[in-house]
């Protein structure tokens, strides 16, 4: 199906040169009698590298075959992680370079968005936030409740961040999983 320029919202996922991208942002310029340009930044779905793409006029796209299907975290053999359909039962494998540094945020059990292209497995979306247990961290210096002090903390996964100091071993945190950064403890 053809796809307009002027259709190129934030959020669009498109086919361009056989392989799927999403636009980040858009801006589109109408020039005189008609003609427009269409600036959009846009994030290839297969590798993840943001390019810069100008389109003119009544240029035409194709609309990419992407589908999400909400999968099960079963288990990581090391190099290949394996997801499963809960309603249908089907089992999927990913590779470790697509998972990339989203493996440390996920746990045996964990729902998260397996994306399809063309019926094969391109992207792993990961929830916003993660709750993760503290596994290892050194004991705050008394007198240190400032929460500007970090310190380093071993969660569940294997995974190092920076946490405040009053965290300890035990504690459940809410980790983003954008950037790897804590964002607060969990209460139980």
């Amino acid at each position: 199906m053809a796809l307009s320029i002027t259709n190129l919202k934030k959020g669009v996922v498109f086919q361009l040169d056989g392989e799927p991208y999403r636009v980040v942002e858009y801006n589109q310029k109408v020039m005189g009698r008609g003609g427009s340009i269409v600036n959009v930044r846009v994030k290839s779905l297969l590798d993840g590298k943001v390019l810069e793409k100008t389109f003119k006029g009544n240029e035409q796209l194709e609309t990419a075959d992407v589908s999400t299907q909400n999968v099960q975290y079963l288990y990581s053999d090391g190099s290949v992680f394996h997801f499963m359909n809960q309603e249908s039962f089907e089992q999927f494998e990913v590779s470790g370079e697509l998972m990339g540094d989203g493996a440390g945020y996920l746990k045996e059990g964990d729902m998260v968005g397996l994306q399809f292209f063309n019926g094969v497995p391109i992207n792993v979306e990961l929830p916003k936030n993660v709750p993760l247990l503290v596994t290892y961290t050194e004991h705050a210096v008394k007198g240190d409740t400032s929460s500007s002090i970090t310190k380093e903390a071993t969660l569940e996964t294997g995974i190092t961040i920076r946490v405040p100091a009053f965290i300890k071993q035990g504690d459940v945190i809410s980790v983003d999983t954008s950037n790897g950064a804590y964002r607060e403890r969990v209460k139980e």
